[in-house]
């Protein structure tokens, strides 16, 4: 009877220290780009700074001295971006952001090292920002992003997720997991450049696939990707029929 008492008096202490934390997507709406954050060298940078034309932006929100989520998000992350084709700072932007106004440039120089070190792309960049609490706040809010300081555990509540958007600063999409697949990100990069990043294999898949929030993952869509199979049996066809015209056409001129 008194470890079940126990049990319930931690289970609601849990219950209120999670309250009002996780994710409020916004999706379609503009995050405020005038922001103003410090990059992992310790020099002032607006947010805006980092967003470019037909250069969509990978967005994650962490704290440095998280005990496991932040750095099984970050790691999650790295194992996804193995499987995009393209060099982040170069076909896309990656950016992340420290919620915590006690983390300092020195520690975000530390992130970053590290996770370039794994991501070993060459040429590859990530933006590491640490902030006051204004601009955290103000970016967190606009992102739908809700976390809390449980004074109890000395630590932060808080979701895990990687929020995709566009090169105006527009939320795109949100991919709530630690470890996103690959072939997700990569499709929602795309879905964030408006098909400028990728090729027609990438907008075929956009066209076949839709972003299901249940699975957290973009599904086949039947009907369309029955559609794109029979565009393709027809432009198979008519270019066989053309090779045998080509061919009966050559023969006739020979007799």
């Amino acid at each position: 009877m008194y470890s079940a008492t126990v049990c319930a008096q931690l289970t609601e202490q849990a219950s209120i220290a999670y309250e009002g934390v996780g994710l409020a997507p916004r999706l379609g709406e503009q995050i405020p780009l005038d922001l103003v954050f410090t990059d992992s060298q310790g020099q002032r940078v607006a947010l805006g700074d980092y967003f470019h034309q037909d250069r969509p932006v990978v967005l994650t929100f962490v704290y440095h001295t998280c005990p496991m989520l932040c750095s099984a998000l970050l790691d999650g992350v790295t194992r996804s971006l193995e499987e995009v084709p393209w060099t982040p700072g170069d076909g896309y932007e990656m950016i992340t952001v420290s919620f915590s106004p006690e983390d300092t440039p020195e520690r975000a120089a530390e992130q970053r090292a590290r996770y370039l070190r794994r991501l070993d792309q060459e040429n590859a960049d990530w933006h590491f920002l640490t902030g006051g609490e204004s601009a955290i706040q103000a970016l967190t809010q606009a992102a739908g992003f809700r976390f809390k300081w449980v004074e109890e555990q000395q630590e932060y509540a808080h979701p895990a997720a990687v929020i995709v958007l566009s090169d105006a600063g527009m939320i795109t999409r949100y991919l709530p997991d630690l470890a996103p697949r690959g072939r997700d990100l990569r499709a929602a990069i795309v879905e964030a450049s408006d098909g400028t990043v990728g090729n027609l294999l990438d907008r075929a898949f956009l066209y076949c696939f839709q972003f299901d929030p249940a699975s957290n993952s973009y599904v086949l869509v039947a009907r369309r990707a029955m559609q794109v199979g029979g565009g393709i049996t027809a432009l198979l066809l008519i270019a066989s029929l053309g090779l045998l015209w080509m061919k009966d056409t050559k023969t006739s001129e020979r007799t």
